[in-house]
Order: structure tokens, then sequence, then C-alpha cells
């Protein structure tokens, strides 16, 4: 990791990660109305990952030809399952939970995602969790209060915080916001949808981060598993989406969305992420995860009108401070590993220094 010391260096690393964080935003706002305008859950992925596959392809075969490791069929059957839960389950979850929700807390889910990552990887012992130690014991208690947060949105939406006299559930005659049955149900099931997308992009990352030791080449990584995750949609496209007229692109809004989906989140927030966990680490670039909610709800009421609920906006908040409670706890950890190691380096450096035999010289007659 680079330190970041001239001042101009530190401009350009915020300035990116707050882009980093609009293009996230955006793509809340865009698939929204993706959906809005009627383009298939399925039709939009096919074409976002062609788009991807296209972009990316080109990139990897050029510039990671000497650090590409074999292929070998192990690792085809690994970027295939990769797909299934980063690409597939992960962009197929959230769609389907997207229709149903809305994009300021389909945002605000994912901030549970670092949370539900460390659960996953303590359970399969990837992860050491020693609640002895604070920073444990904070890891522990951050991805407690995430999932909390994350259970609070799906099972209680709660009172709206806005009356809005145009909001889609109707009005009673004073003026309150009626919420009906159906409009819970289907806002109960797009939160179960995410939460499915965020347990998808989780496993994801526990998965990747033993396939990546074996094959470091990451760009190429990500160009198959694209690949592998656009065959996974063309599959289930074939049982799901019979009919030509849902492939055609009508308009020129639904051919800018898919564009957006395909340049912006598969190409240039890829970079921007990459360049930015380069200069700063991944810890520090986490931090700012929540920028991107706060950004959607923003977007989500002045273009798409969307209403914030009292459920939604507590959830929101813990899973935020679970995220930086984590996020500390990871911090203190690699601090204090850091510090041990240094320490016993130096405590083995002074043992050998005192074993060394020192030659005596004889006196001069």
């Amino acid at each position: 990791m680079e330190r970041i010391t001239d001042f101009s260096e530190k401009m350009k690393f915020f300035v990116s990660l707050f882009t980093l964080q609009f293009c996230y935003a955006g793509f809340h706002i865009v698939s929204r109305l993706a959906l809005n305008m009627g383009i298939s859950e399925v039709v939009y992925p096919v074409y976002r990952n062609i788009i991807a596959v296209l972009l990316l392809g080109p990139f990897a075969y050029f510039l990671e030809k000497k650090e590409r490791p074999q292929l070998t069929f192990a690792l085809l059957v690994q970027f295939f399952l990769l797909a299934l839960c980063g690409i597939t389950a992960n962009q197929g979850f959230y769609l389907l939970g997207l229709n149903n929700a809305s994009p300021t807390f389909a945002s605000a889910m994912q901030n549970a995602v670092p949370a539900i990552t460390f659960a996953m990887a303590a359970a399969l012992r990837l992860e050491h969790v020693n609640i002895s130690k604070r920073f444990g014991l904070a890891k522990v208690l951050g991805t407690i209060v995430s999932i909390g947060g994350a259970s609070i949105i799906t099972l209680y939406k709660g009172p709206p915080l806005l009356n809005q006299n145009d909001a889609p559930h109707g009005n009673s005659s004073s003026g309150e916001t009626i919420i009906s049955a159906k409009d819970v149900k289907n806002w109960t099931l797009g939160c179960v949808f995410l939460l499915g997308h965020c347990l998808s992009w989780a496993s994801w990352m526990v998965f990747q981060a033993p396939v990546v030791k074996k094959y470091p080449a990451k760009l190429t990584l990500t160009s198959y598993t694209c690949f592998f995750g656009l065959l996974q949609f063309l599959a289930i496209a074939a049982f799901v989406e019979t009919d030509i007229e849902h492939w055609k692109i009508k308009s020129t809004g639904e051919f800018l969305t898919i564009l957006y989906g395909g340049i912006v989140n598969s190409g240039i927030v890829i970079f921007l992420q990459t360049w930015c966990i380069h200069k700063g680490g991944p810890v520090f670039v986490a931090i700012f995860q929540p920028i991107q909610t706060v950004l959607v709800a923003i977007m989500a009421c002045l273009i798409l009108g969307d209403q914030l609920y009292s459920g939604g906006i507590i959830g929101a908040v813990l899973i935020t401070i679970g995220l930086y409670v984590v996020l500390w706890g990871k911090s203190e950890e690699r601090r204090v590993e850091s510090q041990d190691r240094e320490e016993s380096l130096t405590k083995s450096l002074l043992e050998e220094g005192g074993k060394t035999e020192i030659p005596v010289v004889p006196d001069l007659p």
C-alpha cells in the first residue's frame, strides 16, 4: 500500500473515492429506471455482462500475458462457481430485490456485506476470532449489529417519514399515506432478495480469496467470471425469457441504462476501486461506502420520488454503525499483528546477537 503524502495526491485520492461512490449510487438509480421501463431482470444482466466481457477481455489478454498461470480444468470449475455466486446469484437477487424494494435500502443492505463476509469466513475458519482481544470483540459485535440492522429493514417497514401526496401507496382523507398489506409483503420479499444478494456477494468474496492465490491475474479472473456468469444467465433466459420481444431494446433510455451498467459498473468502477485500494487500502475504501447510501437516498427522492420509511432508516443506521465497528476491529487487528511481528523480530535479533561469540584478542607483547 502506498502512503499518500502529497496534497495533490490526497485530493486525487478523495475525489476518486467520491466518484467511485457516485458511480455505485448511479447504478442503483439506473437499474431501477431500467426495471421501470420494463427491461427484464434476466435480459438486463445478460446485456450488461456481454458489455463487461467485451470491455475487460482485451485488457486482460494484453496486460496480463506474463502473469497468467496455466489454465486447468479445476480452475475453470472454480471460475464457474465464482460466477454462480458473484455474478448470477448476486446480480439476480439484486434485481429481484430492487424490483420490490427501493434503491436506497438496496444500497443500505450492501453495507452489511463486510460483516456477513466476516461471519462466513469465521464459520469456515478462514478468519481468526479472538473475543478476549478488543478488536476480536469489536468484529463480533459489529457483525451482530449489522445483521440486526439488515433484519430490521427486512422485517419492519415502519411509517413513512415524508407525507408525499403523490406517494404510490395512496392517501387517506387526512393526508396520511396508506400502506397496504400487499405493499408490505412486496417490500419484505424485496428485502429478502436483497439479503440473498448480500449473502451471494459475501460468499463470492470468501471463495475468491483462495482462488486469487492460485490465479493472481485478477483482470483475467474477472473476465472469466463475467463470461461464465453470462453463460449461466443465458441458460436461465432459455427457460424464463422465451419471448423475443423482451430482448428488443425499444428506446434510447433502455439502451443508455444497459450501457451504464456495462461500461460504468463493469469498467470504470473496477478501475477506480482497484486504484483506490492500491493507494489507501481496502479498509479505508470501505469506510466511504455509507456515502453511497446517502447519495442514493437523495437521488431516489429527487429522480424516482421514492418514499423513506422509519424502519429502513433505523436499520441503515445500525448497519452503518456495525460496518464501522467491524472495520475498526480489522484495522486494529492488523496494527496489533504488525506490532507483534516487529517485536518478535527485534527480540529474535537481540537473542541472536547475545549468542554471538566475540573473539578474544590476545594481549600484544
